[in-house]
């Protein structure tokens, strides 16, 4: 079991219920059952403000200014401490990465008629995902954070809407109760890769731009039915679009194993078509739509400061056009079930290569794409000479600064030690130091090498376990500042590893489930595919 404490607070339980990959099948479909149906919101973002580029050109003062007076903003980052700073490469560039949220919320008439709780308090990161475009912009890699995620929240400012609170326990998702700022600050602290800018999207935004693009062609590969999202389509190809596209990329019952992993798998393959679709058709030579598309993407997003206008939106949309749909590769990151509660994930061993592969700025685009002839460079793979699994750490924060407990046990834990590695408080401290007991040194160095620690800090102590006290020394991060070399680069096939990856360019059809993820009046569980049997009088989503 997981357990990350807060430091001088207890464990809270999300309050929004959702499910994840549990032991069975079964057991997570009747976990999910009377669940409150969640929605999606989109994440083409990033990609679609390249089109600002035609735009501006086109239209003038008169469309700078509409397109200005659409976009919203706020304060990127909102925890407590400072939000880092980005790593730059040899050569001085660097790398963008962009936090891109789907809101459940649903402050207008519009999202309420598109389905929903509309009377829920607050709001929930329905969708999360990192893009990673490259220092060199020769790649980009998109990585979704399943809104089922415990994890350590840390504290935010205070909103109009929630007020401050302690560091805690919770799903990811709930971090935006507290603004976007607050869940830039939680996938900050869950990763450790810096981020520079967000994007955030709600219901009737997915509606317009997936209508301004003229749709997008997706394959299912057999007949699907989501009651709760009301997804209908027959297998084969369709063009989706308006309500039809938000209905795709909501469903979480009708692909994979019914759970959130399987919607962001539809989701990635929705992406990817559409990035294709702007690309290689007359959609940026089109002055009409690129004004249509322009226009719903100004009125959709809600930005940071840091991209609060057109010329800014234009720059960025510049540095995104410049890689081929090959080097976009798309993934999840890597989780396990919570074994406390199996409607929750946790996350997995594997996470952590993959997160520092974003954070390290290397391309998981070479991996993906070495069968089309693509270069890849070996993996880099070293032994552990302790079982990590084994290693539980107690971590103690002694800096004064909230949270930072909080971040180091959570990267410990990401790295394969042990879910019983804990967040506690300690004693103010100048300096950092690891203790352990009799007989466990070669652990403590293990540790000690995880987080750039000088094997100098590392003394046998009185305590029965591995204690780490944080001190002023190290006031932010994961690992030590200046604790010695570089970091070894990350293992990039440990990091693709279970991440079920894909290219912008590989396409395929959403695998639909073949657990017993729905249910209809009247029967009991079943698949998606006989829901769609059993509702002839229902209308197919699309033609």
């Amino acid at each position: 079991m997981t357990e990350i404490r807060a430091e001088g607070q207890g464990r809270r339980r999300g309050s929004t219920a959702s499910s994840a990959m549990g032991s069975a099948p079964g057991g997570r479909a009747a976990a999910r059952k009377n669940r409150k149906k969640s929605h999606k919101g989109l994440k083409i973002t990033g990609i679609v403000v390249l089109a600002l580029v035609v735009i501006v050109g086109a239209g003038g003062w008169y469309v700078w200014n509409k397109l200005n007076g659409n976009i919203t903003s706020s304060d990127l980052y909102s925890g407590s401490g400072s939000g880092g700073s980005e790593k730059v490469d040899a050569f001085g560039r660097s790398p963008i990465n962009i936090l891109m949220i789907g809101s459940d919320e649903r402050k207008t008439a519009a999202d309420c008629n598109l389905g929903g709780d509309c009377g829920s308090p607050g709001a929930r990161a329905d969708v999360e995902m990192v893009l990673h475009v490259s220092a060199d912009r020769s790649n980009a890699t998109v990585m979704s954070i399943p809104r089922d995620l415990e994890t350590t929240i840390p504290q935010c400012k205070s909103t109009k809407d929630a007020a401050s609170q302690a560091e805690h326990t919770d799903m990811i998702n709930s971090a935006l109760n507290w603004g976007p700022g607050c869940s830039v600050a939680a996938v900050q602290q869950l990763t450790g890769i810096h981020i520079d800018h967000f994007m955030k999207i709600t219901f009737d935004g997915v509606v317009n731009m997936s209508d301004a693009v003229g749709g997008v062609q997706i394959c299912v590969n057999k007949n699907v039915y989501d009651p709760y999202s009301h997804l209908k389509l027959a297998a084969g190809t369709h063009t989706l679009k308006g309500v039809s596209a938000l209905e795709f990329v909501r469903t979480r019952h009708g692909f994979g194993d019914g759970s959130d992993l399987g919607r962001t798998y539809a989701q990635h393959l929705f992406l990817g078509e559409m990035v294709k679709k702007i690309k290689s058709s007359g959609t940026l030579t089109d002055v009409g739509a690129m004004w249509n598309l322009a226009n719903a993407a100004t009125k959709a997003l809600a930005v940071d400061t840091g991209l609060g206008s057109i010329d800014k939106l234009i720059g960025l949309g510049d540095e995104l056009k410049k890689f081929s749909t090959d080097n976009i590769t798309f993934l999840t990151m890597q989780t396990q079930p919570d074994p406390a509660n199996n409607a929750r994930v946790v996350i997995a061993p594997g996470a952590k290569s993959l997160f520092d592969a974003i954070a390290n700025d290397q391309s998981l685009s070479e991996i993906t794409s070495k069968a089309k002839g693509g270069s890849a460079s070996s993996p880099t793979a070293t032994a552990a000479p302790v079982n990590t699994a084994d290693i539980a750490v107690k971590v103690e924060n002694g800096t004064g600064i909230s949270g930072r407990a909080g971040t180091v046990s959570q990267a410990l834990i990401a790295s394969g030690y042990s879910q019983r590695t804990v967040a506690l408080s300690g004693p103010s401290a100048a300096t950092t130091s690891l203790s352990y007991p009799a007989g466990k040194a070669a652990e403590a160095q293990a540790v000690a090498k995880t987080l750039g620690l000088k094997s100098t800090v590392v003394k046998q102590g009185t305590s029965s376990s591995i204690v780490l006290l944080i001190g002023a020394d190290w006031p932010s991060g994961s690992t030590f500042p200046g604790g010695g070399a570089s970091p070894a680069p990350a293992n990039t096939q440990a990091a693709l590893n279970n991440a079920h990856s894909q290219t912008a360019g590989q396409g395929g059809c959403a695998q639909v489930s073949t657990f017993d993820t729905v249910s209809l009046p009247g029967y009991g569980g079943m698949t998606p595919t006989r829901a769609y049997a059993l509702s002839p009088k229902v209308p197919n989503s699309a033609p």
